[in-house]
């Protein structure tokens, strides 16, 4: 019986030893044995490929998310790694910039068109809403340049267009046609996301850089502002608005950066009705609410509509917004003193009067520039020559501020530039 016993046991021990010595093995190299059966069994994952659901390790799994990221070039800081998917997905994408011109804005439109063209990267889909007396000669002028820079874009120019039954009391709003931003995305139906510019902006980096920004919104934001102020002892909405304002110092609405389909599925919370409205049915109700107690017109609204829904907005610095309040009284524009002005708003008409001119050199600069020629001899270079003339301003004084960022550019789209030019 003894003899039974014994075989029995030296059975048992020899076919249990091997799977304990594989588990054991498995524990020492993984840690996990579930881990490292889901191994065995899924060599795509240990490669670092989905499988079903994802990597099966939080770790294999993170870097897979940084490696979408950096496929994407999405910039960091609150975007989603759908948001990064998204943004690799749309890499080439045209970007789209919209702008309206009435009364005597020709030249200046075309102007910062040009410097949106000469500096970008990407293409761009030009959206022009003009009063129709000057669409000739935005047609003639966007034919007419070289074709190597045509390529980079190309446009539709619109009439002025306001909803019929108010149309007048749109139009008068503030400046001529300045609130037509306000319908952009209601005419605009099949354009996703937007960057708007006043006309009176010049661009001194690529479009894109700002354009980017809208892999940072998270999944509640859908637009892109920079505040009116950054000092609140010279700021205008907390000294003088009879009206609410986003914020500490409101926002500025000459750069704008919109996700458009999330404005129109939006409901907004307001002041008028305990429940959300849609962009459409909120704009004309608050012109009436606050028409006499609004200064600058489409902007204010704007600044009331994000005043109860700062969830919605994404603040970006205001060196993407550069204007004479930053340097008219001293420096108060933080990021740009350390990395330039990247996008110039030579707003109160700065571009045309003797007033500021740090601001007048940067715009004929550019308005100068011959498309083909040498950007450093013939942009760049008599930029700086008049900068150094305006040191007796307090604008002036930063004149350094105002090529910093154009010089980096200027030396990206050298490169693009034809030979033989």
């Amino acid at each position: 019986m003894r003899r039974y016993i014994r075989a029995l046991f030296l059975c048992t021990v020899c076919a249990v030893l091997p799977s304990a010595w594989y588990f054991y093995a498995n524990l020492l190299r993984y840690g996990d044995p579930t881990e490292a059966r889901s191994r065995v069994r899924s060599p795509q994952r240990a490669a670092g490929a989905p499988d079903g659901p994802g990597p099966a390790s939080p770790h294999r799994y993170n870097r897979y998310i940084m490696r979408q990221r950096g496929r994407a070039e999405a910039p960091g800081g609150g975007g989603s790694a759908a948001a990064g998917e998204t943004a690799r997905i749309e890499a080439d994408a045209p970007m789209h910039l919209a702008v309206v011109a009435c009364g005597e804005r020709l030249e200046e439109t075309l102007t910062m068109l040009k410097s949106a063209v000469l500096l970008s990267v990407k293409h761009l889909r030009l959206h022009v809403f003009a009063e129709d007396q000057l669409h000739a000669g935005f047609r003639e002028a966007l034919e007419s340049w070289p074709g190597f820079i045509r390529s980079r874009y190309d446009y539709t120019v619109y009439s002025i267009s306001f909803p019929s039954k108010n149309a007048a009391e749109w139009k008068k709003l503030f400046k001529p046609c300045a609130s037509q931003r306000l319908f952009l995305p209601l005419i605009l139906k099949d354009v996703d996301s937007l960057v708007y510019v006043d006309s009176d902006i010049v661009f001194l980096q690529p479009v894109d850089r700002l354009w980017s920004f809208l892999s940072r919104f998270n999944s509640s934001q859908l637009a892109a502002f920079a505040p009116e102020h950054e000092e609140p002892r010279i700021a205008w909405y907390n000294r003088f608005a009879r009206h609410p304002f986003y914020g500490r110092t409101g926002i500025n609405s000459g750069v704008m950066l919109m996700n458009m389909t999330r404005i129109r599925s939006t409901y907004f919370k307001n002041d008028m009705t305990s429940v959300g409205l849609h962009w459409v049915e909120l704009l004309m109700p608050l012109l009436q609410k606050y028409k006499l107690n609004i200064t600058w017109g489409d902007q204010d609204l704007l600044n009331i509509i994000f005043h109860y829904n700062p969830e919605r907005l994404l603040e970006f610095p205001c060196q993407w917004n550069y204007r004479p309040d930053h340097c008219i009284y001293g420096s108060n524009c933080a990021s740009a003193e350390e990395n330039g002005i990247y996008i110039l708003h030579g707003n109160r008409g700065v571009y045309h009067n003797l007033k500021q001119p740090a601001f007048r050199a940067t715009y004929e600069a550019i308005r100068k520039y011959p498309f083909g020629a040498d950007p450093g001899a013939f942009l760049l270079a008599p930029l700086q020559e008049e900068l150094l003339k305006t040191t007796h301003t307090y604008c002036g004084k930063s004149y350094a501020l105002f090529t910093r960022r154009l010089a980096q550019s200027l030396s990206v789209i050298n490169r693009k530039l034809p030979p033989g030019r």
